[in-house]
């Protein structure tokens, strides 16, 4: 996934607001062979400010991994947001949450989310879950965000 199908860079944008999982998710993103930039926001207001902002004026491809719990606001606004915006809607969201209730997972599809992964509670399951969408990283196509 280093590239989109143009050969532009795609940059994962990591929204979490705990630093132990973010390390994790970017150690095991990095163990699947995933090389991208990675560009985490503990807070949702800086990653909506970094989305809406420098991102969407580069024009380059983004992925969002989302967790959904935050301490400044809901990762279901940011995703409501991310979805609603002309440039942004066609970026790839994978919310990554503990948050494992059905009418909470309807609603992130509904919204637009690409993928919901619910974070196991053991470390070894979580890190190799990780793992698991590092690999799904690296076949998947992302496209550029566009201005219409």
């Amino acid at each position: 996934m280093s590239e989109n199908r143009k050969g532009h860079p795609v940059q994962i944008v990591m929204i979490e607001d705990d630093d132990g999982h973010a390390r994790l998710i970017e150690r095991n993103v990095r163990r699947a062979g995933v090389n991208n930039e990675i560009v985490h926001y503990a807070s949702g207001t800086a990653a909506l400010e970094y989305l809406q902002g420098s991102a969407t004026a580069s024009g380059q491809s983004l992925l969002i991994l989302l967790d959904l719990n935050l301490p400044d606001m809901s990762g279901v606004d940011i995703l409501a947001r991310v979805k609603e915006s002309p440039i942004l809607r066609r970026a790839p969201v994978v919310v990554l949450t503990t948050t494992d209730d059905q009418r909470e997972i309807q609603r992130c599809y509904d919204l637009g989310a690409n993928v919901y992964i619910t974070k196991p509670v053991d470390y070894d399951a979580f890190a190799h879950a990780i793992r698991q969408l590092g690999l799904f990283f690296s076949v998947m196509q992302v496209p550029k965000t566009e201005h219409d």
